[in-house]
């Protein structure tokens, strides 16, 4: 390769993943509380800490006391999954698709499920047309696209008197948006995307009319252990109070626990939307003074503020991995090679928990980046 002159200024923290995220700023394993470590998550102090941690996530997420939450195996996708497998099949099933995670709630519906879907589809950095939804229908989405950059605008499509209910896969999206839950049956994420926690449990979230289905209505077909929420036709109400369906690592809560207490002295969600905003508008400004860089979702209205996804001009899947793996090796940016399924390009991570300083520091990294791999 040419060399060419590297940029004076590095990012600070150059972790712009989409998941798993940046942690928290000032974070260190050394201060999370480890009281509850070694303990069984059934003793008092495993219990409180679970229950904790729930209380912290309704509170920055301003969930009303209409709608439960609890911690579930499985990351974002199990608990997606334990709503899909225990709620569908009552009614006919709508199923929006406009990246690789929305696929594959269409695969699971229709080839697992065997449901017979409606699906909607979008090519990556557009969104369906919504007006088409049938709202009789069970109706699954992803509130922001991470491997397209694609969010809805706003819950304003969904009907208040819909007859289906909604399914809502917002990993990428909370703490992110404002989200009216009276519009949401059922939502699901998991606590390494805005808040900078670790992968391997999900929360789920559950309207009052999930529970009323849920205890209204048996699926035909066998539940594992993990997926099951009812007992004797009543909702299983210790897993939104800290009594988890399986072990949980309590390494992971405490984990979460630390990127809640962040997230409430930054100024709650408030403070969390504010810094997504910051971030998605400095890399904003990066793009629109190069040529060579585009937004793959060209319309700013439906554009992430947290998973933004980024065209190369004339960049194929080995000029991606070049520019990307120059960027690593210099220690510059970490992980921003767009998602395999996705065209090929670049997507960075404008969470919460990423500084809008490094955000900044990266557009003369790129530079210098498309440069070095267009020299060879």
């Amino acid at each position: 390769m040419t060399d060419i002159t590297l940029p004076a200024l590095k990012p600070a923290r150059p972790f712009f993943s989409s998941g798993p995220c940046a942690k928290p700023p000032g974070y260190a394993p050394e201060k999370l509380a480890t009281e509850s470590l070694g303990r069984s998550h059934r003793a008092k102090i495993g219990k409180t800490r679970l229950q904790y941690c729930i209380d912290l996530m309704r509170e920055v997420l301003q969930l009303p006391d209409t709608h439960r939450i609890g911690i579930v195996p499985g990351s974002d996708t199990g608990a997606f999954e334990m709503a899909m497998w225990t709620m569908l099949g009552a009614r006919p099933v709508t199923t929006l698709a406009w990246e690789s995670f929305g696929e594959g709630w269409v695969t699971d519906a229709a080839k697992q499920l065997k449901l017979d879907p409606t699906v909607i589809r979008a090519d990556y950095g557009q969104l369906p047309d919504l007006t088409q939804v049938d709202w009789s229908n069970d109706v699954l989405f992803t509130w922001n696209g991470t491997t397209s950059g694609v969010r809805v605008p706003d819950a304003d499509w969904i009907p208040a008197d819909r007859e289906g209910l909604s399914f809502a896969d917002s990993t990428s999206a909370v703490f992110a948006y404002d989200i009216d839950w009276s519009k949401i049956d059922v939502a699901t994420f998991s606590w390494q995307k805005v808040l900078g926690g670790e992968g391997g449990h999900g929360v789920l979230i559950l309207g009052p009319r999930a529970v009323e289905r849920l205890e209204s209505y048996t699926p035909a077909w066998p539940l594992p252990k993990v997926f099951r929420l009812v007992s004797k036709g009543k909702l299983a109400e210790g897993v939104f109070k800290g009594e988890t369906i399986n072990t949980p690592s309590m390494l992971a809560v405490e984990d979460a626990i630390f990127a809640l207490e962040w997230a409430k002295s930054v100024g709650g969600l408030e403070g969390l939307k504010a810094r997504c905003t910051a971030n998605a508008e400095a890399l904003d400004k990066i793009v629109a003074s190069r040529d060579w860089l585009s937004h793959l979702a060209e319309d700013k209205g439906i554009r992430s503020k947290t998973s933004v996804c980024l065209s190369v001009e004339g960049a194929d899947a080995d000029f991606i991995k070049a520019m990307t793996g120059a960027l690593e090796k210099q220690d510059a940016a970490y992980d921003i090679a767009g998602y395999r399924d996705a065209p090929p390009g670049l997507r960075v991570w404008c969470g919460a928990t990423v500084e809008t300083a490094d955000i900044e520091a990266l557009g003369p990294w790129l530079d210098w980046a498309y440069a070095q791999t267009r020299a060879g």
